[in-house]
């Protein structure tokens, strides 16, 4: 599809609505508001993507290096019976004539954490006949960029809350916690690009997933080597169908068969297809040996019911059922106390839970844990699109709003500041510089360009070429 079909249908007549004489808009991408309670900084990241993918690849397949008289003739026909025009595409010509995108974008590096209300990067046109072309990419790169920012930011809340209690109740394991989030979002996400950019804003802060298109996506977008660098991994796992498959009636007998197919390493078996309790009391003590003696661990997977309760135990009438997952295994396989005075698993035996995971669920199962004296490090928590999928652009507020334009080679600091609204939609005026203030990232707005020039704020593409080309190793180390 040509990519200038990729927009907002209210941004086809913008051209002649800006003032006669305008040569110039400047724009800024921010995060404006938090929805999810005490996060007040959103990750940076997934403009590099969008630049390859779309503003390069796409627009150089679907556009420049069409014929001209026949995309700018689809162009046409499209917009001509969409608005019920004769609509002028001469701009569009001449966009093509010029064979590159006009744009210039300056940018932080991706992997900074930025506080919320401060623009992450800006948008401006390099030619002044193209000055309509800057807020005409908005509803692209809005559709793209707010979900690889939102999922990382989340999936760093999740490493946070990780990596404290591993600290407070298994300070020698803290390398496990980067296994200990797995991505199993992909299934139930909007879309294949929106599985793929929220998993690769998830592997910014965990090693473990199982949306694997994300290994060959940071290959292509991010410089990525998986021959040379841990990017996602994952392990040998069921699903109900190999369970049930295996009969309800001999349940542990498909357990014996997995334990032989698999004789190494990590095998993970979903264990609630028909009774948890019954795999955790009967099934698992009858194949203990083998279990111990296996070179590799059995990880235990529940997939329904209340995750800190099944995990964790309650009160409950059934003693087994009180105790939880964590504690029954404790019972029959034991395991070590850590100089921090906490219960670890032996290491043949482990658990992952990876239905309807949240950041309060998260931090419920470890506070549970450590206050029955369990280390946090006894469990995997699988982050699904209970977690990914249940956000929007405005979860974190993103807005991409024009701040400053010239007309007739007069500079206007423009602005909003809608007198209906709580100060979220109030955006900044004029240019914007980015520095750093007491170690946070700060901006300035109404500043020279000049002074721009002098922030952190650096070009990352202009005239259709990438400028920086960052690495998911150069991305990590930022963020971690």
């Amino acid at each position: 599809m040509n990519p200038l079909l990729l927009t907002d249908g209210y941004k086809l007549g913008h051209k002649e609505q800006y003032p006669q004489g305008t040569t110039l808009v400047y724009s800024n991408w921010t995060p404006r508001k938090s929805r999810v309670e005490g996060v007040d900084k959103v990750v940076f990241f997934g403009l590099q993507y969008f630049v390859k993918e779309y503003l390069i690849k796409r627009f150089n397949q679907e556009f420049f290096e069409q014929p001209k008289a026949k995309v700018t003739a689809e162009y046409k026909k499209h917009v001509d019976h969409y608005l019920g025009v004769d609509y002028d595409i001469a701009h569009i010509e001449a966009l093509h004539d010029l064979g590159y995108l006009p744009i210039e974008i300056k940018a932080i590096p991706e992997g900074t954490e930025v506080p919320i209300r401060v623009p992450m990067f800006t948008m401006v046109n390099t030619k002044p006949e193209f000055f309509w072309l800057t807020n005409y990419l908005e509803t692209l790169l809005s559709c793209i960029i707010w979900q690889p920012c939102t999922s990382a930011t989340i999936a760093k809340q999740y490493r946070k809350i990780l990596n404290q209690y591993a600290k407070e109740t298994d300070q020698t394991n803290q390398e496990f916690v980067t296994w200990q989030g797995h991505d199993f979002s992909m299934r139930g996400m909007s879309g294949t690009e929106s599985s793929l950019l929220s998993g690769m804003g998830h592997a910014l802060s965990f090693s473990g997933s199982d949306t694997l298109p994300v290994a060959k996506a940071y290959e292509t977008f991010y410089n990525a080597d998986v021959t040379k660098e841990l990017v996602i991994g994952s392990v040998n796992a069921t699903e109900h169908s190999v369970m049930c498959a295996g009969s309800k009636d001999d349940e542990i007998g498909t357990f014996k068969r997995l334990l032989k197919t698999y004789p190494t390493g990590i095998l993970s078996v979903v264990s609630d297809t028909w009774d948890l309790w019954k795999v955790l009391t009967e099934y698992l003590p009858q194949l203990k040996q083998e279990i111990l003696q296996r070179d590799g661990k059995l990880v235990i997977r529940p997939d329904s019911g209340d995750p800190v309760d099944i995990i964790c135990g309650c009160e409950h009438e059934n003693p087994i059922v009180a105790k939880g997952v964590i504690e029954l295994l404790w019972d029959e396989f034991g395991g070590t106390i850590n100089k921090q005075g906490y219960k670890v698993l032996d290491p043949k035996i482990g658990a992952i839970y990876g239905d309807s995971i949240t950041l309060e669920r998260a931090t419920q199962i470890c506070e549970r844990l450590k206050q029955k004296g369990f280390a946090s490090t006894n469990v995997v928590l699988g982050i699904g699109s209970f977690t990914y999928q249940y956000n929007t652009r405005d979860t974190f507020g993103f807005a991409m709003k024009a701040t400053y334009v010239e007309v007739n080679g007069e500079g206007r600091e423009i602005f909003k500041d809608p007198i209906t609204d709580d100060g979220t939609k109030k955006s900044a005026k004029g240019r914007i510089q980015l520095y750093e203030q007491n170690g946070e990232i700060v901006y300035k707005d109404q500043v020279t360009k000049v002074e721009e020039e002098k922030g952190l704020l650096q070009t990352v593409f202009i005239d259709g070429k990438l400028v920086v080309n960052d690495t998911l190793q150069q991305i990590r180390e930022r963020l971690s």
